[in-house]
């Protein structure tokens, strides 16, 4: 059978044009479903440069959990004061983040 360029025309293979690596790593992260872990990822590595070094200096521990912050803090008085203006405190993330990457945070 000779080969039909009809049939190769519309193949959905490597596209022709050149794509941004922003996008082209958008279009894996969603592919794989990695884009809410990046995100978590990005967000627990800005905790010193969003809160600032003498905060960062007294945590101990940063993770998510089911869209849930968990800070480890060895200063109880910092902890109190940050519990106090937890809301101050989402506020940062999601103008930094977008809304919805996290719905509370704890510390511990």
């Amino acid at each position: 059978m000779p080969w039909d360029k009809e049939i190769y025309k519309n193949w959905a293979g490597r596209k022709s044009e050149a794509t941004p690596i922003r996008q082209a790593l958008n279009n894996v992260f969603d592919q794989y479903r990695l884009t809410g872990k990046f995100r978590e990822k990005r967000l627990v590595h800005s905790w010193e440069r969003l809160m600032g070094k003498p905060i960062a200096n007294r945590t101990s521990n940063i993770y998510i959990k089911d869209n849930i912050l968990f800070v480890h803090l060895s200063s109880a008085p910092l902890k109190n004061e940050l519990t106090l203006s937890k809301n101050k405190v989402l506020d940062i993330f999601e103008k930094e983040f977008g809304a919805g990457i996290l719905e509370d945070i704890r510390f511990l």
